[in-house]
């Protein structure tokens, strides 16, 4: 018998247009790219990735006492498909004690992470070649919105409302949606809305509501507030059901552990909603099988329910996550006090802050011109040791010089370090 190996030539097999069109997270692409660099002895200072370093922060030990346990106690078996009855019924009361949400565990979703319930709420409240109206910059819209097959329409939002979209800009489109999808406290920005500027949202989905009558889809709200728990200072958390009750009808609410106790490898999130919409979702994520691991639950259910707890964890680790914003807001200041085309918007939740960086017609040492945010994205890694994520990998135009800086993988003592290389990297361009 010849032992001759016969080479198989890969055919180009088609797949889904949706498929096809699709591409990865363009964060955690560049996430993974830097700490190559890093892996291959390139010294950056990586503030991309919206994560966090569990040497740094780590979950709370009650917390983490109490996943161990559940293991112990062999919580292994399959979960209910919507979440145990007691996470939810925990949920439940968290959400009243401290947002004045009155929801019920039957209008609660248990999910692994809150990525499940936002493909969910999308694939419930839109049809393919429906409309979706979403702010840029922002996280990930972009994809779910091509994910459910539906036609986007972006509204490019201005520094000097901090980012976040108003009435005004969402008005001209609001006839065509099918679906509006915002965030607050704002990734990548970590601004947060302002009352007014909900209650002016809000009226205008309701009225459009009303003028479609009983007959017609309406416009829905997917609300994500997975950082609400993260303001900072005077900052406060305004939800749209709260202020305007009348949404509770169209809205439906993004949530988890995974920003607010570092927690983004537990995988515990939860949407919540008018029932009859978190029913679908429920039908959804049970095909999915994308239910939160069961001694998770378990775990969440036993800690999240200790009040004293949460706020003794909650104020020492919003401590930490501030000195880092307030380090990088003040140094940014400083270097634009200093001469330097730099500012930075200061920071209101989350582990974000925008930091803006306009290099535009500068001239490196090497004699070439810095043309592109591309260019100065390139600058940052190689001349001054660090990466940040352009607002253009959260849909904003390709020529916004704005950035994300996320600090959950930096310690205190980087800082200085970042501002100092920036400055030393800055001072060499002409």
């Amino acid at each position: 018998m010849s032992e001759e190996i016969l080479e198989v030539k890969e055919r180009k097999l088609k797949v889904s247009d949706m498929a096809e069109n699709l591409i990865g997270s363009e964060i955690i692409t560049l996430a993974w790219q830097i700490n190559e660099m890093i892996a291959n002895g390139k010294k950056i200072s990586n503030l991309t990735i919206g994560d966090f370093d569990p040497k740094i922060f780590t979950i709370p030990s009650e917390l983490k006492d109490e996943i161990k346990k559940a293991y112990d106690e062999n919580q292994t078996n399959y979960p209910p498909a919507d979440g145990t009855h007691e996470l939810r019924r925990v949920v439940s009361s968290f959400l009243s004690k401290r947002l004045g949400l009155d929801y019920g565990m039957d209008e609660i979703l248990i999910t692994s992470g809150a990525r499940p319930v936002i493909f969910a709420a999308y694939n419930t409240m839109v049809d393919v070649n429906d409309t979706v109206i979403f702010p840029v910059p922002s996280w990930n819209n972009n994809h779910y919105t091509h994910l459910t097959r539906a036609k986007a329409i972006t509204v490019e939002t201005k520094p000097e409302n901090n980012f976040m979209p108003t009435a005004a800009d969402l008005e001209p489109h609001i006839k065509k949606a099918n679906l509006i999808s915002l965030c607050s406290p704002l990734n990548p920005t970590g601004t947060v809305f302002k009352r007014d500027e909900i209650n002016d949202i809000c009226d205008l989905i309701l009225n459009e509501n009303n003028r479609r009558g009983e007959n017609e889809k309406p416009v829905y709200l997917l609300f994500d507030q997975i950082y609400w728990l993260l303001t900072m200072g005077e900052t406060k958390h305004y939800n749209p059901v709260v202020i305007s009750p009348e949404m509770r009808n169209y809205t439906v609410f993004v949530d988890g552990i995974s920003k607010a106790f570092a927690a983004t490898g537990v995988r515990v999130g939860w949407g919540y909603g008018p029932k009859s919409i978190i029913d679908k979702m429920k039908s959804i994520t049970s095909h999915m099988g994308a239910w939160a691991p069961k001694a998770e639950q378990v775990a969440v259910s036993r800690y999240l329910g200790n009040d004293e707890l949460v706020d003794s964890y909650l104020e020492n680790y919003k401590s930490e996550i501030i000195k880092r914003l307030d380090g990088f807001y003040y140094g940014f200041k400083k270097l634009k006090d200093e001469g330097f085309n730099v500012d930075a918007i200061e920071p209101q939740a989350s582990i974000f802050m925008t930091v803006y960086i306009n290099l535009i017609g500068k001239k490196k040492s090497d004699g070439s011109v810095i043309k592109t945010t591309k260019d100065i994205t390139n600058f940052l890694i190689d001349d001054a040791m660090l990466a940040l994520v352009p607002f253009s990998s959260f849909g904003a135009s390709n020529d916004s010089v704005w950035y994300r800086i996320s600090v959950g993988t930096c310690g205190i003592s980087e800082i200085e370090l970042v501002i100092q290389n920036l400055r030393t990297a800055l001072s060499k361009l002409s």
